[in-house]
């Protein structure tokens, strides 16, 4: 298994944001968290790279608990493209260099592609991109890095279908390639066409999981 959650607990103040969740993700297979509004999607998604921390229980990575390893080098083995996409450079060859400094163009413009952008956004400024244009940036600079897990949080929600297939094939190229997908979707349909396993979570509790076509939430 990739990932195993033995028991996690997330509380900020009085609320509680997941409550004793106990799963496993298998490595080489894309899994799909869905559920409700406010359910603790991206709160769970956030843990698998220590952008926040459980208050109880633990996340342990391919066997090893996450505070034992070295937060940085867990990001870049374990990649995280975030909903609402933040670019830092001037032009979108810089943004694909921020953790490769050495990545040349020709494999930069590869990546684009990967992304489902033309190779030509490579000479593009980041301050013209759309959110949509934007989100797939963030995407194929998380790709630079040769993750060996990818954390996507609802990387369709600015895109068209065009867009959104794009993304969706890029998914499976990963999966295909043996990597590792852990995907937040409200997107009951994008789920049954690109998850292999589904983890459902309702008010922070894991009540369901199983195969897309197996669990209730996504025939409803």
């Amino acid at each position: 298994m990739t990932f195993v959650l033995d028991q996690v607990g997330v509380r900020r103040g009085g609320a509680v944001l997941l409550d004793e969740v106990a799963a496993t993700i298998a490595a080489g297979r894309c899994t799909a968290i869905v559920g409700p509004s406010g359910a603790g999607k991206s709160t769970l998604l956030r843990l698998l790279n220590r952008l926040i921390e459980p208050t109880s229980g633990r996340v342990l990575y391919q066997g090893t608990p996450l505070p034992d390893l070295d937060v940085l080098a867990l990001r870049r083995r374990v990649g995280l493209v975030g909903q609402r996409p933040t670019l830092i450079t001037d032009t979108v060859l810089e943004e694909l260099r921020v953790g490769c400094p050495e990545l040349a163009e020709a494999e930069a413009r590869d990546l684009l592609a990967e992304a489902g952008l033309f190779p030509e956004f490579v000479r593009r400024r980041t301050a013209e991109l759309s959110g949509g244009e934007a989100q797939r940036v963030c995407l194929a600079r998380a790709l630079a890095l040769h993750p060996e897990v990818l954390l996507l949080d609802e990387p369709t929600s600015a895109l068209d279908r065009v867009g959104a297939a794009e993304v969706e094939r890029a998914v499976s190229g990963l999966r295909s390639e043996g990597r590792t997908v852990v995907l937040v979707s409200h997107d009951a349909a994008q789920a049954r066409r690109i998850a292999d396993d589904v983890l459902v979570l309702r008010a922070g509790r894991l009540v369901e999981r199983g195969s897309p076509q197996g669990v209730s939430y996504l025939s409803a």
